[in-house]
């Protein structure tokens, strides 16, 4: 996507104007220019390509409200015709268009030829075209993968998409895979991905100076969900492939850390399972010993992911990190609550929390934190477990979800858990419908803060 951004200061002149602005600019513009604007019933609002005297574009203007929006060129990248754009803004303005610009050009193209030509934005400013390139990679890197189907998509493929991250930036990646979880006591990871030919794995990524401050990142990889025993409905199934959208989004934000080499010591743990039905498949009613020496019965097989997670994030509280992160495409009562652009949070510390909260809110990726509130624990409880992997109710399934995961973590640890979609539904200015990446930004503007003084 950087392709399409330049760093120089040749180009057709791009001006983007606040809409409140547009009749004071109008007032200043040669007589030629504001007669194009008039002929062509130009409202004052959106996009206009303005001929010079020979036919040739010679002036682009784009009035808009919103003009510091992160995605304020979302849109127009895809309107304006193949040509080199020079923008005339602040450097605020430029750091979002530049953004915006980039990600409203992407397209996954995999398995179908996209030959065509994009405008170019050219900015005078080698470094934000630089910092914008690693912001926009850890997006697109988010998007391609949730974007690539499942056969193509499977623990292996997660586990090379993360080796190759590690090779780019000197991390180290290992693998705990099939029977080998079993021996190594990761045994919620092994039951949910046995009844696949494509073998379950506990992926970890190690990167930064030991002696540095130890944040890790959690993701749920479950590669294809076919909701197990408890087969889902085709139209359930359809879109299971984002499943792996919380590791996607941590690996997402690993680059965008290591790109960015923010002085920490990062750990990426990824439990990757494709969860499929067998003969060996695992059954409603089953009870499961976890890491963590928790019984877990099975009340329903499409709850996965947390079972994947559990083990998880019990091996990351060993480590007893600074900050503890997962991100999961975990509940359906996430989306009814938030809908699906909105990504809710839970967390057991107040002042990250607000953190996080106040990050994604400065760089426009709002997340929304819920409650863990803990009289709800009881409905996650079992006649003959010490827990269920389903609440006793639909109602407040995320916070069910939550309060489960949390009873893997070692309480002295500051842990932070993203519900997120990992999907849009709708297009929106730089936004295709398709694969998508929430609260990542929003999750580095406050590691950055937090570290990198």
């Amino acid at each position: 996507m950087t392709q399409h951004l330049l760093s120089g200061t040749e180009g057709i002149p791009l001006s983007i104007i606040a809409a409140d602005e547009f009749t004071a600019w109008l007032e200043q513009q040669p007589s030629a220019q504001q007669t194009w604007l008039t002929n062509t019933k130009f409202s004052g609002k959106g996009l206009s390509v303005i001929p010079g005297p020979d036919g040739s574009i010679a002036q682009v203007i784009y009035v808009t409200p919103e003009v510091d929006s992160y995605w304020v060129c979302g849109d127009i990248v895809n309107e304006l015709p193949a040509n080199q754009y020079r923008l005339d803004a602040n450097e605020a303005q430029m750091k979002v268009a530049a953004f915006s610009w980039a990600l409203g050009a992407y397209k996954f193209d995999r398995y179908k030829a996209n030959d065509k030509q994009y405008p170019q934005l050219v900015i005078n400013s080698p470094q934000i075209v630089e910092q914008t390139a690693k912001l926009v990679r850890s997006v697109t890197m988010v998007r391609d993968l949730v974007n690539t189907p499942a056969a193509d998509m499977m623990p292996q493929h997660l586990a090379e998409q993360m080796e190759a991250l590690a090779d780019e930036f000197g991390g180290q990646v290992t693998q705990i895979v099939g029977d080998e979880l079993i021996a190594q006591n990761y045994p919620t990871i092994h039951m949910v991905g046995r009844a696949s030919e494509n073998l379950p794995r506990l992926i970890d990524l190690t990167w930064g100076d030991e002696n540095a401050p130890k944040v890790t990142l959690v993701g749920k990889g479950v590669c294809f969900d076919s909701g197990g025993l408890d087969l889902k409905p085709g139209a359930g199934m359809r879109l299971m492939k984002k499943d792996m959208g919380g590791a996607a989004h941590v690996i997402g934000l690993a680059h965008q850390i290591m790109a960015s080499n923010l002085p920490v010591r990062l750990r990426v743990l990824v439990p990757a399972v494709e969860n499929a039905v067998s003969a060996n498949a695992f059954r409603p009613g089953d009870v499961i010993t976890t890491r963590k020496g928790l019984t877990v019965e099975i009340d329903n097989t499409d709850a996965e992911g947390r079972l994947v997670l559990c083990d998880a994030l019990a091996e990351a509280s060993d480590e007893n990190p600074e900050l503890l992160i997962d991100f999961a495409t975990l509940t359906g009562a996430m989306r009814i609550a938030l809908g699906t652009e909105l990504p809710g949070f839970f967390s057991n510390d107040d002042d990250v929390a607000l953190g996080f909260t106040a990050a994604g809110l400065k760089v426009e990726d709002p997340v929304w934190r819920m409650p863990l509130h803990k009289p709800y624990m009881e409905l996650t409880g079992s006649d003959i477990a010490d827990l269920a992997n389903c609440g006793k109710t639909p109602f407040g399934g995320a916070i069910t979800a939550a309060l489960y995961l949390e009873a893997f973590v070692d309480k002295k640890i500051s842990w932070s858990h993203f519900d997120v979609m990992a999907w849009n539904n709708r297009k929106l200015p730089g936004r295709p419908v398709g694969g998508e990446a929430f609260g990542i930004r929003a999750v580095f503007e406050y590691l950055q803060q937090r570290f990198d003084k």
